[in-house]
């Protein structure tokens, strides 16, 4: 039969394994070791520790030292330099220490908390019994360091684990792109921030469900593509090359957008499907910018072309030797070079000007500017194209100063002023008017055109875009003149926008802050 001791000294043994395995408070797990060890080698007293990650050691657990000989301990275990040195230090001022501040501990005894090769720390008993701490207390210590050393061994481990869990959920959940991921019968189990706010689905209604029933694509059919990549053993995917689809993506609200979907297995050792991660990416601005740089290419080569080759067709003419030109032919073909010459250039600059707003390179030079002796000017500029137009300026003589720069306010007045006559039908009613608020002052441009759906009203101001109807397929255009409008206006911290029932006549109009 066991010795009395060696069963306590099993039970405890057998105790801190349990605690060991079925928790992973390493402060829960290390006072429970202090405690056992203490009682069974007959101490008063024992502490733990611990090299810290940043290199310090430091005290991380007591028990039964009292805070008087603790606050003494403490400053001799973190000026060591290393678990020996601390461990010299304890035995050599403890007993100094103890007495005077009146305890009597006057024994110390440690034992290094190793994990192969690799040094944790140090536990130390204390007591103040007679009698040297024997070869069989050691080895009872070391079966108690022995345990210790998996306990921290263990908890930081799971340290480990868990900042690594927590830094890839941060990843997953803040990442920009949408994040699935599914277990192997395709049920989501983690549906990320950026996802919900694509698809208007919460995470609470996502998981759980079927990802197809989820993520439905218009155009694609990604579940059939996923139950045909299992059936095949994933043959074409593995870690190095997901699996692409595209298409356009049902929201909640019933909108589609555009994304790309990567799925990408997960497989365990044996080779069987774990879980499946879908990468979904809204890649609605690539096809616009697609689409932008289709429409570039077709309006301007369109709106180059035509004075292009009209300048190069009337100087052919007057270049040939064949022919001898009267004076009135001479000057009306000289004069349609030069409008189409201004037109080129005017073309080449709302370019240049294009480019500068997507640069942030657009600069302003700003002077109080009397608003109202601008219009008139502008529109009286005007009246000689206006043709059949009944071009009006109604506006105040007494609106107040603004500051802007007078070039690009000019510049917006035109491009409102022109479109007004380009869209209104002939002998129409183009009408120029201004009112102040208590910060601002606006002005308004009216015609008496079709007037502009609603579903093209927020559209208005980008770049290239012209509503497609039978007067605007009449006219030219780049389609940049009421996008460089509203760069120029918000530039002067302004503001601009378009009013139209969609059948009789348009309103735009814009302002600018009172100087």
């Amino acid at each position: 039969m066991l010795p009395d001791y060696r069963v306590r000294q099993r039970d405890y043994l057998l105790n801190i394994s349990r605690a060991i395995t079925s928790q992973l408070d390493l402060s829960a797990v290390l006072r429970m070791i202090l405690q056992s060890a203490v009682d069974m080698l007959g101490g008063h007293a024992g502490l733990v520790a611990l090299m810290g990650e940043d290199g310090a050691y430091r005290i991380r657990e007591s028990y039964g030292v009292a805070r008087p000989l603790l606050d003494q301990l403490h400053p001799i275990v973190e000026d060591a330099h290393n678990p020996q040195e601390a461990t010299t230090l304890l035995e050599r001022n403890l007993v100094s220490i103890a007495q005077r501040i009146g305890l009597g501990f006057w024994q110390v005894v440690s034992l290094p908390l190793k994990v192969g090769d690799e040094l944790l720390g140090n536990l130390y008993i204390f007591r103040n019994l007679g009698g040297e701490f024997s070869a069989n207390d050691r080895l009872i210590l070391q079966s108690f360091a022995d345990q210790a050393a998996i306990a921290v061994n263990n908890a930081r481990l799971y340290q480990e684990v868990f900042q690594e869990k927590r830094r890839l959920d941060a990843i997953l959940e803040f990442s920009a792109d949408g994040v699935v991921i599914m277990d192997a019968a395709h049920r989501i189990a983690m549906f990320n921030r950026a996802l919900a706010n694509l698809t208007g689905i919460t995470p609470a209604d996502a998981i759980g469900r079927i990802f197809e029933d989820v993520l439905q694509l218009a155009n694609q059919r990604a579940g059939l593509m996923l139950s045909a990549a299992e059936a095949n053993g994933w043959p074409l995917v593995g870690a190095s090359a997901p699996m692409f689809v595209e298409g356009d993506l049902r929201r909640a609200s019933g909108k589609l957008v555009s994304v790309e979907i990567n799925f990408a297995p997960l497989f365990d050792r044996e080779g069987h499907l774990v879980n499946i991660i879908a990468n979904v990416r809204d890649i609605t601005r690539f096809r616009e910018a697609d689409e932008m740089k289709s429409t570039f290419v077709s309006v301007v080569s369109h709106e180059l072309k035509t004075p292009v080759a009209l300048i190069k067709g009337y100087a052919s003419t007057l270049r040939r030797q064949d022919a001898a030109w009267d004076q009135q032919t001479m000057r009306d073909s000289l004069q349609v070079i030069e409008e189409e010459s201004d037109r080129l250039a005017e073309l080449i600059d709302n370019l240049l000007d294009a480019s500068r707003v997507q640069a942030g390179n657009f600069r302003l030079s700003l002077v109080e500017l009397d608003i109202d002796q601008l219009v008139v000017k502008v529109a009286e500029k005007f009246r000689t194209q206006a043709g059949q137009h009944r071009l009006i300026a109604e506006v105040p003589s007494d609106l107040p100063l603004v500051h802007a720069d007078e070039a690009r306010i000019t510049q917006v007045l035109g491009n409102l002023i022109s479109n007004a006559i380009k869209y209104s039908p002939e002998g129409g009613e183009v009408r120029i008017s201004g009112k102040t608020t208590p910060s601002e002052v606006i002005i308004t441009v009216s015609d008496t055109g079709p007037g502009i759906p609603q579903e093209d009203q927020r559209q208005l101001f980008t770049r290239f875009y012209r509503v497609d109807n039978a007067m605007t397929r009449k006219t030219q255009g780049a389609g940049l003149g009421l996008y460089l409008s509203k760069a120029i206006v918000e530039a002067h911290g302004g503001r601009i926008w378009a009013e139209s029932d969609g059948h009789s006549g348009s309103r735009f109009s814009f302002s600018l802050p009172r100087a």
